[in-house]
C-alpha cells in the first residue's frame, strides 16, 4: 500500500507541476492562479497547499524538474565524452541550454530569477543555489574525465575550470531570457565562440601526446 499511495503522491505532484508550467505560459506567472492551476491538474485547491505554500514554491518545482532532468541527461556525456574537448563542452553545455525552454518560458526564468535574487535565505533561493551547484560540479566532473583520459592538461585547476565554464555560460543565458528575441541557436553559437578560446588554452597539444584516449 506504501508503494501505491508513493506513487499516486507522484503522479498528483506531476500533473500539477505539469498544470502550472502550461498555466504560466499562457496567463504569465502573474496571471494564473491557484484555483485554475488545481482545476487543469485536477486536484483540489488543498492538495495544493498540501505540497506547495505558493506560486513560487510550484515555479521552484518546474525549475528542479528541468535542471535534474538535463542533469540526468548530462551523466552520459561525462560518462564518455566526445574525443575533442570543444565538442564534449559543447554537448554537455548544449543539453542545458537546449532543454532550457521545454517547461519554463523566459518570463517564468526571469520570475525564478528575480526569487533567488530577492530572497537568497528562503527555501527557493536555497533550492536555487544548490541546482546552480550540481550544474557547476557536473561541468567539472566532465573536466575532471577530460584530464583522465589526457584531452585537458593535467596542469590546469579543474575545479576552478569546471566553475568558470559555468559561470560564463550561466552570465550568457541571463542575458539571453532577459531579451524575448533572443534564439537557442544565437545563445549556443556566442557560448561555442566564447569557449573555443577556453579550450585552446587547456587542451594538450598533440605533439605533447593527447591521444591517450584510454586511461
Amino acid at each position: 500500500m506504501s508503494g501505491l499511495r508513493a506513487r499516486q503522491k507522484a503522479d498528483r505532484h506531476r500533473r500539477i507541476i505539469e498544470a502550472a508550467a502550461a498555466l504560466f505560459r499562457e496567463a504569465g506567472y502573474e496571471g494564473a492562479k491557484i484555483e485554475a492551476i488545481a482545476a487543469q491538474a485536477e486536484v483540489s485547491i488543498g492538495t495544493i497547499y498540501n505540497y506547495y505554500q505558493n506560486k513560487g514554491d510550484i515555479l521552484g518545482a518546474i525549475v528542479s524538474m528541468e535542471v535534474n532532468e538535463v542533469l540526468n541527461a548530462g551523466r552520459g556525456v561525462v560518462a564518455n565524452p566526445p574525443a575533442n574537448v570543444g565538442d564534449a563542452l559543447d554537448t554537455l553545455l548544449g543539453i542545458y541550454v537546449e532543454h532550457s525552454l521545454h517547461y519554463l518560458s523566459k518570463e517564468m526564468w526571469r520570475q525564478a530569477m528575480a526569487i533567488s535574487t530577492q530572497l537568497p535565505d528562503s527555501p527557493f533561493g536555497q533550492a536555487y543555489t544548490g541546482l546552480d551547484r550540481a550544474l557547476t560540479e557536473q561541468i567539472r566532473a566532465l573536466v575532471a574525465r577530460l584530464q583522465e583520459i589526457g584531452l585537458v592538461r593535467q596542469d590546469i585547476d579543474g575545479p576552478a575550470l569546471g566553475e568558470l565554464v559555468f559561470n560564463n555560460m550561466n552570465m550568457m543565458f541571463i542575458e539571453f531570457v532577459k531579451r524575448d528575441e533572443a534564439k537557442i541557436p544565437e545563445l549556443r553559437a556566442a557560448i561555442r565562440r566564447q569557449n573555443r578560446i577556453l579550450v585552446a588554452a587547456i587542451v594538450v597539444c598533440e605533439e605533447s601526446g593527447a591521444d591517450r584516449r584510454n586511461p
